[in-house]
């Protein structure tokens, strides 16, 4: 059995990582609603977002109030940002989450079947 070490480089790797993460698909829902957007935007979009991930995780806090938490920052991040109608935020945030939640497991699926590889 492989032994993991959680040291606070591995930790600001994955945060850093998530966070990246979601910025591209921020900046894919923002182009989904807006059409064509400075990417650079989308970059104050993921940050956030990924250390509540990160930091909810850590310490165990139930999916019921870390989900609803990070849509909300993630919506304000998104109204921040772009600065456009709340209706217009809402979309983008409601696209993020289907878009990061496909694209999440597309690339989990893909990483199952590359683990189950023969040789």
């Amino acid at each position: 059995m492989l032994l993991q070490t959680v040291t606070p480089i591995t930790v600001l790797g994955t945060t850093l990582l998530f966070a990246l993460f979601l910025s591209v698909t921020a900046h894919l829902a923002a182009r989904n609603v807006l059409g064509d957007v400075n990417p650079r935007r989308a970059l104050y979009v993921g940050p956030l977002p990924a250390v509540i991930g990160i930091v909810g995780g850590a310490f165990s806090v139930s999916g019921a109030l870390l989900v609803p938490a990070a849509l909300l920052v993630d919506g304000a991040m998104f109204a921040w940002s772009y600065d456009q109608p709340r209706r217009v935020v809402i979309a983008m945030t409601a696209i993020h989450a289907v878009i990061t939640t496909l694209l999440t497991i597309v690339l989990f699926g893909v990483t199952v079947l590359l683990g189950t590889m023969p040789g």
